[in-house]
């Protein structure tokens, strides 16, 4: 009798817990994913910000909400349609890298896969509108070969 009171007790505590839980994720807020999806253009920083800012503005037919072409950013009202008539919030930065021009995309209310489709976008834009990216120079100086045997007489004589 009292294992069976006390497994009664322990019931009543699981189901009040899960009831508490059930509530708790109702009232709770959902958060979004703080995902973003970025790739390295090779294109100039003014290239990539101008190719941006078409893209969303003319090809997309998105409302921009803020925009400076100092810092390098364009955020701007994403919709999609699947997502019906609501929108999000969603966002270009371009940052000056060692090898060309970091771009981060972030659409923060949609699946990643959004924020990808844009980057696949904006780098065929660049290519479209910009041709071949420029060739840059590789930090490593080009290899000599082997040794010749005739570096030692060069100065000889």
């Amino acid at each position: 009798m009292h294992m069976a009171r006390r497994a009664r007790s322990l019931l009543v505590a699981l189901a009040a817990s899960a009831s508490l839980a059930a509530a708790w994720l109702t009232l709770a807020p959902v958060r979004e994913a703080d995902a973003k999806t970025s790739f390295d253009s090779p294109y100039t920083l003014d290239q990539t910000y101008n190719a941006a800012l078409r893209l969303v503005r003319v090809d997309m037919g998105l409302k921009i909400t803020e925009r400076d072409p100092a810092a390098a950013y364009v955020i701007f009202d994403y919709k999609s349609p699947e997502s019906g008539p609501k929108s999000g919030s969603g966002s270009i930065e371009m940052l000056t890298a060692p090898r060309g021009v970091k771009v981060v995309v972030q659409l923060s209310q949609m699946p990643r896969y959004h924020e990808q489709v844009l980057v696949d976008a904006l780098q065929r834009k660049l290519r479209a509108e910009y041709g071949e990216p420029p060739r840059r120079p590789s930090g490593d100086a080009p290899d000599a070969g082997p040794p010749t045997g005739f570096e030692d007489d060069a100065g000889a004589d």
